[in-house]
């Protein structure tokens, strides 16, 4: 970022409550979603629509009727159709590679202005159907008359009708994310007890930092339809009354005999999108708004999934730092996606381990050692939510944000993602 002369800052941030799937916000795609927080985001910062030149979105699970979900939110928003408009995707970690996308074209001086974000509705996943059944639907609407159309489905079976859900499974590996998981912290020795103690952590810090008014002015007010008389106000996945005794009452989800991941230490399905206002920084100055933060650096890595498919922030945060001129000692604040506390565990394992310096990423000493105190400090997915385009847009958000109340100046963000990708951006406070 610095190479090109150009600062990039985040302006402003917003997101919707984080909802449990099929529950309050069910009624909404990840396109209704999307408008919703961009809207109140254009509604808030008064930005003149004319100044904004670009906007990225993403989704993981993409619609079948609004694929490119940026565009349409564009032109269903008070933006000018003039407005250039692109949809990514890069599972968990979507919402930052929209960030960077934006960073990018505004450090190289094609853009001044942008917005980026994501949506997710896990309520609404896509189904599709059968081959067979496709293949007779193909038929049946190229049919000239009724009989021909009604023969089109001669070789259809009752089973040829049953819903085909998108996969669950990485396609290298034949494993779910959980079953991935679950392999890491067997591999990496972490036990079901660290891993419900960091999930009620997640928990009774979430639940704080609501109580304390943390989330309030990052977390926009959505009415629902049908009616709009219901309003989603906060996020509903955390829960104040859980305990470590409650915890551990619940049966292993992916290895029943020997595992140790269960729904309370694992992220849950829910609903929500994220957006943040990307200025230049000579742009923010004429325009008037004091930046919340800066982008010093990113990095992205890829490591292979039949090893530790979500051990990739280990990788992906050493090259941030080494990007932007520092180390994880001078971080005021990390936030590393909650996806499963055994994930975040050893993460934290590996970067304080010699040895995963010196055979992985070519160090002599380990990255180092995150103080509790400046570690995923108002909760994190476990919590409060995962729906996958969002997340990284909340963590950047919150993470410039807490920077502002500590006085702090640095800070770090970072997800693993499916298919062993990861993300990871450094935060300069302004």
């Amino acid at each position: 970022m610095e190479q090109t002369g150009r600062r990039v800052a985040i302006v402003a941030g917003l997101r919707t409550p984080f909802a449990r799937s099929n529950g309050i916000l069910a009624k909404m795609s990840a396109l209704d979603l999307g408008v919703a927080v961009v809207s109140e985001l254009l509604a808030r910062t008064e930005v003149p629509r004319d100044e904004v030149d670009l906007l990225v979105f993403g989704q993981v699970i993409p619609s079948l009727t609004a694929p490119n979900i940026a565009r349409e939110v564009a032109l269903s928003t008070a933006l000018p159709r003039s407005v250039d408009a692109y949809s990514v995707s890069r599972a968990c970690a979507t919402s930052i590679q929209a960030m960077t996308d934006v960073a990018d074209q505004i450090a190289l001086g094609h853009a001044d202005v942008g917005i980026a974000g994501g949506a997710e509705s896990l309520s609404n996943i896509p189904f599709s159907v059968s081959p067979r059944l496709a293949d007779a639907l193909v038929r049946a609407s190229k049919a000239k008359d009724l009989p021909t159309r009604l023969r089109s489905f001669a070789d259809v079976s009752l089973k040829d009708l049953i819903p085909v859900a998108p996969s669950l499974k990485e396609r290298t590996t034949g494993l779910t994310m959980g079953e991935s998981a679950e392999k890491m912290a067997r591999e990496n020795g972490i036990g079901r007890e660290s891993q419900d103690r960091f999930a009620l952590r997640s928990h009774q810090r979430a639940a704080k930092a609501w109580d304390e008014g943390r989330y309030d002015d990052e977390v926009m007010n959505l009415p629902v339809p049908p009616s709009y008389e219901n309003v989603a106000r906060v996020d509903d996945f955390i829960r104040r009354e859980t305990s470590l005794d409650k915890m551990a009452t619940l049966p292993p989800v992916f290895d029943r005999v020997y595992g140790t991941i269960t729904a309370a230490n694992s992220s849950g399905l829910t609903d929500g999108a994220s957006a943040l206002l990307l200025m230049s920084e000579e742009k923010a100055r004429a325009l008037g708004y004091e930046p919340l933060g800066y982008i010093r650096a990113y990095a992205y890595a890829a490591v292979d999934p039949k090893e530790q498919m979500l051990i990739g922030p280990a990788y992906a945060a050493p090259k941030a730092l080494d990007r932007a001129g520092l180390k994880l000692s001078d971080m005021d604040v990390v936030d590393i996606h909650e996806a499963f506390a055994a994930v975040v565990l050893s993460i934290l394992q590996a970067w304080d381990s010699r040895r995963f310096a010196q055979e992985r990423l070519g160090r002599d000493e380990p990255v180092g050692v995150v103080d509790e105190d400046r570690l995923n400090v108002n909760g994190g997915s476990i919590a409060l939510g995962h729906p996958f385009a969002a997340t990284g847009g909340r963590m950047v958000l919150s993470t410039l944000n807490e920077l502002r109340r500590r006085g702090g100046q640095f800070g770090l963000v970072t997800l693993c993602a499916a298919g062993g990708l990861a993300a990871a951006v450094v935060l300069e406070r302004a």
